[in-house]
């Protein structure tokens, strides 16, 4: 997996922008690895985003050096991580500030032929996937929900704002997915419906429909507009009609996070319902094996393209199980 962050760095400033690879280990231990081999506080050191601990990745971090004199980079020995690069930069890396991921996936030991799988990828270059939280956002085995319960049912329990933000982000998650969830049931992820709130494609800008014509049914379908799903916090939704009651049904199965979401200060936002796959191509190792390479948007995962590619099989007949690295 590469970062792409889709700009250069300023080649001057106060932060230092590291491109690192890591492997074995999770982006906030290597923040604070990083902190401690620079001698600054573990908030001086950010990132644009997280990145699964088993795969071999290369990502970004901004460290606020200040005046201090920049350490030797190239004496820094671990075996979970190296850094590739240092370069002067005048901002903070904040989350979200990144263009994409591009990734590069084998899987192995699949239990039906790998060229069978090329239908259905073929469908999802052109129609892409159901827009899911990858399970890495909920930590192992959904220990990051359990905390933020404990958290929103002590709020000063949690005084790490890293540590806070990421069960907030877990939290709103695990709505948004079961809202996309109703709306996989429904056949209605890739569809816009009356009182939908749609999204452009490769902006974060929305607007509301509340009437549904051949023109906008069109642009969905040419994946020009993406149906949307709540980001819960304090404030209107924006839906109405049939979504607006969809998502109310939805969410009050989940009150004890919606309260807390709100009481927390989060404000409402929309995610696409929707992922495009750009770039997806493929080939046949062996019978087995195939690889993947794609490119998904900030805030996107491989692992939800991968879940739609097998149980999408897995619907039509096959079993699709595998394993990737």
């Amino acid at each position: 997996m590469d970062e792409v962050l889709g700009f250069e760095a300023d080649g001057e400033g106060e932060h230092l922008l590291l491109k690192v690879e890591k492997r074995g280990a999770n982006t906030l231990w290597v923040a604070r690895e990083l902190a401690r081999y620079a001698g600054v506080a573990p908030r001086e050191v950010s990132y644009a985003g997280i990145k699964d601990r088993h795969a071999l990745a290369v990502q970004h971090f901004s460290l606020w050096l200040g005046k201090r004199v920049q350490p030797d980079w190239a004496a820094l020995e671990y075996a979970e991580f190296r850094v590739l690069s240092v370069a002067r930069h005048r901002r903070k890396l904040r989350i979200g500030s990144l263009k994409g991921n591009r990734f590069r996936l084998i899987l192995r030991n699949l239990s039906v032929p790998a060229a069978e799988l090329g239908s259905r990828l073929a469908i999802i270059r052109e129609q892409g996937v159901p827009n899911y939280f990858g399970p890495q956002r909920f930590g192992h085995d959904g220990a990051n929900i359990e905390s933020a319960a404990r958290m929103f049912a002590n709020p000063r329990s949690v005084r790490d704002r890293k540590l806070r933000g990421l069960l907030l982000s877990s939290a709103r998650s695990l709505i948004f997915n079961a809202v996309l969830s109703q709306r996989v049931l429904d056949h209605s992820w890739n569809v816009v419906m009356p009182g939908e709130v749609c999204m452009l494609d490769g902006t974060h800008s929305v607007f509301h429909a509340g009437t549904v014509d051949g023109a906008l049914t069109a642009r969905c379908s040419a994946g020009d507009v993406h149906p949307t799903g709540p980001l819960w916090g304090r404030g209107d939704g924006r839906v109405s009609g049939e979504v607006q009651t969809l998502e109310t049904d939805v969410v009050s199965q989940y009150k004890t996070f919606a309260h807390g979401l709100e009481a927390a200060g989060l404000e409402s936002a929309r995610r696409a319902l929707r992922l495009p796959v750009r770039d997806l191509s493929w080939e046949t190792v062996d019978e087995r094996t195939l690889k993947l390479e794609f490119f998904l948007p900030a805030g996107a995962y491989a692992t939800t393209v991968v879940h739609e590619l097998l149980e999408a099989y897995a619907a039509t007949g096959g079993d699709g199980d595998a394993n990737t690295d």
